[in-house]
């Protein structure tokens, strides 16, 4: 039973960070949007009890222990260990693309509890995808959900600059689509179709069981993933490795 120096979370494992010669630094999505840091010590022991617990993609029921720095993992129970995404390289790259995005989008001290649940949805449409094209589908709309959801949507109805109901380019740096006038100004704006543009309404407004049926090829797939990147690379201003890598395979 959780006491004043312990706590229960139930969370999915985002990232982990060797410390020492057996513990990790994991890094958690409470069910309540909360990012947590905490010390699995031992979870990298041969056996140990905590080794199969915490796996990238794992949601557990934690219990942990404050700490002066970090807080401690003292138990873990397996509540979803999302098997399927296992032992195949395009699973655990589209998987490794939406813990990346979710770690970056989720903070200690703000509880967003859409943040785990649409997290989860996502890691499950990683799972449930038939082909690659279905995979980099369920990434890029996980990314942009959760990029709308935490204020940087973008604007793919009119100019993003000027309001013309026209617009043929679309710019991340500028925030959407651009009409050709506007796009002058911008650099790297680029030029898109009517069909990518419903694609990219697509991503922010169907649900991923709606995606997982559409019907799409994977030189779309691949530019939609690619958007995506593009997008949160540019609002999180951060470089995003495994985007980069599941773009690669």
């Amino acid at each position: 039973m959780a006491g004043a120096r312990t706590y229960h979370a139930r969370a999915l494992v985002l990232d982990r960070t060797k410390l020492g010669e057996t513990d990790l630094i994991l890094t958690l999505l409470a069910q309540d949007g909360r990012r947590l840091r905490c010390v699995a010590k031992g979870a990298r022991k041969p056996g140990g009890r905590l080794a199969a617990r915490v796996e990238l993609f794992c949601e557990c029921d934690f219990l942990v222990a404050r700490g002066r720095s970090l807080d401690v993992v003292s138990e873990a129970g397996l509540v979803d260990a999302h098997a399927r995404l296992r032992g195949d390289l395009a699973r655990v790259s589209a998987a490794s693309a939406v813990c990346e995005v979710a770690r970056l989008t989720c903070y200690e001290d703000a509880p967003d509890p859409f943040l785990h649940a649409i997290c989860a949805r996502a890691l499950r449409a990683c799972e449930e995808a038939a082909d690659q094209a279905h995979l980099d589908l369920a990434a890029a709309a996980y990314a942009l959900k959760v990029s709308a959801h935490a204020g940087w949507r973008p604007v793919l109805d009119t100019c993003c600059a000027c309001g013309d109901p026209a617009p043929s380019r679309l710019s991340a740096l500028a925030g959407g689509l651009l009409c050709e006038s506007c796009a002058r100004d911008v650099a790297g704006a680029e030029e898109v179709s009517p069909s990518q543009v419903a694609w990219l309404r697509a991503l922010l407004g169907s649900t991923f069981d709606e995606l997982l049926s559409a019907p799409v090829d994977d030189s779309c797939a691949t530019w939609l993933l690619g958007c995506a990147h593009t997008w949160c690379a540019t609002h999180l201003e951060a470089r995003l490795r495994a985007m980069e890598f599941a773009l690669s395979v």
